[in-house]
């Protein structure tokens, strides 16, 4: 994985982390759910786009 997938690869898992303990202290957001998402997808497009 190049290195820019393993950053995005690092925000995703850190992203999840936050919208985790920001729903257990503070109730459910959908659009933060949403925007997580979103990272994930991108995330997984980056890393299937890389060169083999």
């Amino acid at each position: 994985m190049p290195g820019s997938g393993k950053a995005m690869a690092a925000c995703t898992v850190g992203g999840l982390v936050v919208a985790t303990a920001y729903t257990a202290a503070l109730g459910g957001s959908g659009w933060l759910w949403f925007a997580w998402v979103v990272l994930a997808l991108v995330t997984i497009g980056i890393v299937a786009a890389r060169p083999s």
